[in-house]
């Protein structure tokens, strides 16, 4: 379990990015921090992962404060996907650039090229071993960030913003690998997001606004709240937008056949 308690952080007398936040992560768990750009959000993936320092509060990771002394053996736990794929590789190729984490950790060669060949097929990357960084597109770059997570054994896997800066075939692709990591491999995820249709398929979601949680609840809940997620810039995905417009018309809300098979499109799209 995560615990964040009364998370402040700023970056200078004038820059609050953090007010005083709280809430938890269950093991397994996926959860989703939703908010527009400047609420704080990219700053608590930070923290999190002990890239920087709160200037007031906690983060417990299974009743163990996160500290710098026992920073390294935390990450070791807690493996993060950046916006912008093109910053994460390290490597000459695939192969090479999930070998560069394991080499710091030291791991043996054979076991080393088990874990590669492993996780590589984990996330269908197993034939793009030998292919340089410039000939992949984004969503496979982030995918081969995830499987040097995967390799790294990993339980919990931040996504900060990491389906931005693709194309839709790209947000098909790690939204559904996301939701594989979740349910197939039981791993905790942590998406910082915009994109309420990312959102919708995580099990709880938090949406902050100028450093503070202003709701916090499953999908559903969170998704009625038409007036918080405006005040926040956030659009409503299209489904629930139908749902909600249609709700509004006394006529077609009495049929209760049609709001339900509305409720259910948007569940789908």
């Amino acid at each position: 379990m995560i615990e964040v308690k009364d998370l402040k952080f700023q970056y200078n007398e004038t820059d609050v990015a953090l007010k005083g936040i709280s809430f938890t992560v269950n093991d397994g768990e996926w959860v989703s921090i939703i908010g527009h750009n400047g609420s704080g959000k990219s700053t608590i993936a930070k923290l999190l992962d002990g890239l920087i320092e709160p200037t007031s509060g906690e983060i417990i990771y299974d009743g163990e404060k996160l500290e710098q002394k026992n920073v390294s053996k935390i990450r070791r736990r807690v493996g993060i996907v950046f916006q912008n794929p093109d910053n994460q590789f390290v490597g000459f190729n695939v192969k090479y650039d999930i070998a560069f984490g394991l080499e710091n950790h030291q791991v043996p060669r054979e076991e080393m090229i088990e874990l590669i060949d492993k996780y590589t097929k984990c996330v269908d990357m197993n034939e793009y071993l030998e292919r340089e960084p410039e000939s992949l597109s984004g969503g496979q770059k982030q995918r081969v960030a995830i499987a040097g997570i995967l390799a790294l054994n990993c339980d919990i896997i931040i996504l900060d913003e990491a389906t931005s800066m693709l194309d839709p075939e790209g947000v098909f692709e790690i939204t559904n690998l996301i939701k594989e990591l979740h349910t197939k491999y039981n791993k905790t995820i942590i998406t910082i997001t915009h994109d309420l249709n990312l959102a919708k398929e995580s099990s709880k979601v938090i949406v902050l606004k100028d450093g503070l949680i202003i709701k916090e609840g499953t999908p559903d809940e969170v998704f009625k709240e038409r007036d918080i997620l405006l005040s926040s810039n956030l659009d409503m995905p299209f489904g629930l937008k139908a749902y909600y417009l249609a709700s509004q018309d006394e006529k077609v809300n009495k049929n209760k056949e049609l709001m339900d098979a509305l409720w259910e499109y948007h569940f789908k799209m």
